[in-house]
């Protein structure tokens, strides 16, 4: 197997796999206040998660930076329920209102970045150019990150167009099982 097709795969595993509900969650939440109609702009905020990510990723493996695994973990769930706290404030749903979401995905794909970025560093030779995994690793990652918004603009399309249910309510539901989660996953990864 190449380089690209393994380091691929990892990130492909990294987001789709049933260890990676964290993540999972995370994107729900962020993506929690889009439609299909906004499909653009969520599959920008799947990007941007994926570049902070990244760049945690790539300064940590040049050894740039280090962080504690075990605060790293339990700030990832903090990052999801603080998502979706700021979902439940959004007083509209209009174009300037969803656009909060993108520095939230920025800046929190830093910490989520932080989560793997250990495991990457001992999966890379000492010798290794970490371009072609890195690149690999976050393209993998991103196509993962894009079904998964694929499937919840779509299952949010069904809930508001045939279902009839209320966007508002769509968004505080989607946004109040990612705090419920998230809290439950704070709690057992409380570092101390």
């Amino acid at each position: 197997m190449s380089d690209f097709a393994f380091y691929f795969s990892t990130g492909w595993h990294h987001i789709i796999s049933r260890n990676a509900l964290d993540h999972q969650l995370f994107i729900l939440a962020l993506t929690a206040i889009y439609l299909s109609a906004n499909w653009k702009q969520a599959f920008v905020l799947a990007t941007a998660f994926t570049i902070g990510h990244s760049l945690t990723l790539a300064l940590s493996v040049y050894d740039i930076t280090r962080f504690d695994t075990k605060w790293v973990e339990f700030f990832i769930p903090l990052t999801i329920i603080a998502t979706a706290v700021s979902n439940l404030r959004l007083k509209d749903l209009t174009q300037p209102s969803l656009r909060i979401n993108y520095p939230l995905g920025l800046v929190f794909g830093l910490i989520h970045g932080m989560g793997f970025a250990n495991t990457l560093r001992f999966m890379l030779a000492k010798d290794q150019s970490i371009a072609i995994p890195l690149i690999s690793f976050n393209i993998g990652l991103e196509v993962g990150q894009l079904i998964i918004v694929a499937f919840i603009l779509l299952a949010g399309h069904i809930a508001v167009t045939r279902f009839k249910l209320n966007r508002k309510w769509w968004v505080r539901i989607l946004s109040g099982i990612a705090i419920i989660i998230a809290v439950l996953m704070a709690k057992e990864r409380w570092p101390l």
